[in-house]
């Protein structure tokens, strides 16, 4: 069965935790992938320097290319494949961090934002995006007390991060049959349990055991 799942939020909100134990829980039946963005393969992780290297500066429309061209490379050459050898793929974050990114907290537009990025990924849609949903202040100090890499945007003053979650929020009412969104603010286990239960229903939906 092949599934592309995505995992959404602003700084800190703990996407590399949950899919670590997503993907544990996973493995029990199913075969998976597990891979990030900007990153993935070697030619998306010199973009993602790049992108997140505090010596960079650049404007947003720099930024939303660069972000899209890493992310065509890394589809094309890991995601696709994967997923037509019937993988779930499990990706931190897709199209929808540069539509908040960019396209809200930059104030580039969701339009001119999706159309760069149907460009770069063609059809290809992730079929459930789960939306780890957190105060961003609260996301900028788990960065901090657990050192957790810093980049770039994590310069930004406060206001562009508040922007990226209503950008995310914006998103996931005008997708909600695609974005589910999950408290971040919980524990760890509590948001991992809420995670699962959703994938867990989404795959039963399309008749496949879990």
């Amino acid at each position: 069965m092949s599934v592309f799942i995505t995992f959404e939020g602003p700084e800190g909100s703990g996407k590399s935790t949950i899919i670590k134990e997503v993907n544990e829980y996973l493995l029990n039946n199913y075969e998976t992938l597990v891979t990030r963005e900007p990153g993935g393969i070697s030619l998306s992780e010199s973009i993602r320097d790049l992108l997140l290297n505090d010596e960079h500066d650049m404007d947003g429309q720099t930024e939303a290319l660069l972000f899209a061209a890493s992310r065509r490379v890394h589809l094309v050459e890991k995601i696709i494949p994967a997923l037509k050898n019937g993988k779930i793929v499990l990706c931190d974050r897709f199209i929808d961090s540069s539509l908040a990114y960019q396209g809200f907290a930059r104030g580039l537009g969701f339009e001119s934002i999706f159309t760069i990025n149907q460009f770069a990924i063609d059809t290809y849609m992730p079929d459930l995006t789960i939306y780890l949903k957190l105060d961003p202040k609260i996301g900028l100090l788990r960065k901090k007390d657990n050192d957790i890499e810093h980049n770039r945007l994590d310069n930004e003053e406060v206001d562009f991060h508040e922007r990226v979650v209503m950008g995310y929020n914006k998103l996931s009412e005008k997708y909600p049959n695609r974005i589910k969104t999950v408290n971040a603010n919980q524990n760890v286990e509590a948001v991992l349990s809420d995670t699962i239960h959703i994938i867990e229903q989404f795959i039963k939906s399309r008749g496949e055991r879990i």
